[in-house]
């Protein structure tokens, strides 16, 4: 390659200059840097390989300008650090950079019964090609919110909430993963299976709660009544002070994971071994799950893989905005068995 002439110190490199040093038109470096076909892979990489010397970044802004598009994906999600939705948040944080789209995050707080629509207001005012909305509270009450939404939407694990033209949904089958780790508990030989829930509030939540109930209904099981918890360890130790009174109880489904560890803790002080005296089952398979004692039999979310084919039908709609959505099959479920569970006595 020969050196760029005509070009001032510090001034920024242009794809003519790329160009020039790599000795094709400017035509073909723009076809390169949008990914195009029809360029040899010999062209493609002096192209890049000039691109790289000279400092050069294709200019978005123009691109958007000229396609209408940027190029980027906005996500509405819940402002909080718990399992659940963070690592849904870091799973389609992955998604979007493997699609080539730039990512911009509103943060909503929950008790905010404007947060959603502001939030999806906020990311259409910066000019988003499409929104995803990770929001796991009904902070509604079940009603459809009203938004000024052109864009294709994804809503993950939820219903939509709003009503637009082009809405995708794909969601972690929370219903199906309840029912599995319920009947799993049945199969072991209990006789029922009592539940420590989420705040109902939450979609997961109440999915994990009929999901429990449709189990023991199938079986022709009595349902206990339930004990609510608020997600923590505190929450499922003061739910398993509760249950520790009954001493029937041999089985209990906790609606994820930190919930179940609070609840072995209040089972040990009172002298019920897990699994000997009670079987405990959590949700989401968190990273501390398999080192506590004993290691705690759970249900795994595929984070990861939702946000993954979520993402992919909403760059189809945003790519392909008159043909139809793509199919999605469901994620299986995926039981991890651990020794927190057993026959009983």
């Amino acid at each position: 390659m020969t050196p760029v002439a005509g070009r001032g110190a510090g001034a920024a490199p242009r794809s003519v200059d790329v160009a020039r040093l790599a000795g094709v038109s400017q035509k073909t470096v723009s076809r390169v840097m949008n990914d195009e076909p029809y360029v040899s892979e010999d062209v493609r990489r002096r192209v890049l390989a000039a691109a790289e010397e000279l400092g050069y970044r294709s200019n978005n802004a123009a691109r958007a300008l000229a396609s209408g598009r940027t190029r980027s994906i906005g996500v509405v999600t819940l402002g909080t650090a718990l399992y659940g939705p963070a690592s849904l948040l870091m799973g389609i944080e992955r998604a979007v950079r493997d699609t080539g789209y730039a990512l911009r995050v509103v943060n909503t707080m929950e008790g905010e019964s404007a947060g959603i629509a502001g939030a999806v207001d906020s990311l259409l005012d910066q000019g988003v090609d499409g929104i995803v909305i990770s929001e796991p509270i009904d902070e509604a009450g079940g009603a459809v919110l009203s938004a000024r939404l052109d864009v294709p939407v994804l809503v993950l694990g939820a219903p939509p909430p709003f009503a637009a033209p082009h809405v995708v949904t794909a969601g972690i089958v929370s219903h199906q993963m309840a029912r599995a780790a319920t009947e799993h508990l049945l199969e072991l030989g209990h006789t029922t299976v009592h539940h420590l829930a989420g705040p109902q509030r939450w979609y997961s939540a109440r999915d994990r709660l009929e999901g429990w109930s449709a189990a023991l209904a199938a079986h022709g099981r009595a349902e206990p009544a339930v004990v609510q918890g608020d997600w923590s360890a505190a929450s499922g130790y003061a739910g398993g002070r509760e249950l520790v009174a009954d001493p029937e109880v041999t089985a209990v489904f906790a609606a994820n994971d930190d919930m179940a560890i609070g609840l072995m803790r209040a089972l040990a002080e009172a002298g019920r071994r897990v699994p000997e005296d009670v079987s405990v089952v959590g949700f989401d398979d968190t990273p501390v799950a398999a080192y506590v004692t004993p290691p705690l039999t759970t249900v795994r979310q595929p984070f990861d893989a939702m946000a993954q084919d979520g993402l992919k039908l909403l760059v189809h709609a945003i790519e392909n905005p008159q043909s139809e959505p793509l199919p999605m099959a469901d994620p299986p479920v995926e039981l991890i068995v651990r020794a927190s569970t057993a026959a009983p006595r």
